[in-house]
């Protein structure tokens, strides 16, 4: 609940690492788990519910947010979900596609918050700013929202390949009803994550960028 005022308020590159650093690490650890230990089927419950959780929070909340660094601190707890979804599993499969997932999750949170930075020096703060983008800086606004699209799952993207194998995973471990929750959340994220590439293409009420100041 607190990620995305911590994301609004914190410096990019503090944001950024915020949002890489901690799943990576935490990936990392129960991954170990999962491959040199084991346990049980009520801890495998609890994770499939906090994976669900995550995922739903973060489709949902995401619709609300008129802030760009918002709707990328709520994909960001939904794809909590989606990575967890790897080692609920259990399996060698699910760590396979966690590792994926983790791997094009960084990428694509790199890119991300690195044309925010740049966007920042031109006081783009909510998203009806990016209005005037695509005529600006063309180049900025294809690469964010190709990035975009990416976080939300659009085939042939990565995020959708990231995706498919998590949900390929948790249909073999049999968690059938943790991969339909997976592809919902992931259809409402897309109306969300698609909102800041929609505007930054074709302009909104508010499509102009503020010189910074002097």
């Amino acid at each position: 609940m607190w990620a995305p005022d911590i994301y609004e308020g914190s410096p990019t590159p503090v944001t950024a690492f915020l949002s890489i650093a901690p799943k990576i690490s935490i990936s990392a650890n129960i991954s170990r788990v999962s491959i040199y230990g084991s346990y049980g089927a009520t801890l495998q419950q609890i994770f499939f519910f906090c994976s669900i959780a995550s995922m739903i929070l973060g489709a949902l909340a995401a619709m609300a947010q008129t802030k760009v660094k918002k709707p990328l601190a709520h994909s960001s707890i939904g794809h909590v979900g989606y990575i967890r979804t790897g080692f609920s599993c259990g399996t060698i499969e699910g760590i396979q596609s966690l590792l994926i997932g983790i791997f094009i999750y960084a990428l694509m949170t790199i890119d991300a918050f690195a044309i925010v930075s740049a966007l920042r020096q031109t006081r783009v703060k909510y998203i009806a700013d990016l209005g005037a983008l695509a005529k600006t800086n063309p180049i900025s606004a294809i690469t964010f929202s190709i990035t975009m699209f990416s976080y939300a799952g659009i085939p042939p993207l990565a995020g959708f390949c990231s995706k498919f194998y998590l949900f390929f995973a948790a249909l073999g471990c049999g968690a059938y009803f943790l991969a339909p929750v997976g592809v919902v959340t992931s259809v409402i994220g897309c109306w969300a994550a698609g909102r800041l590439p929609r505007v930054s293409q074709f302009g909104g009420p508010k499509a102009v960028l503020r010189a910074p100041d002097m």
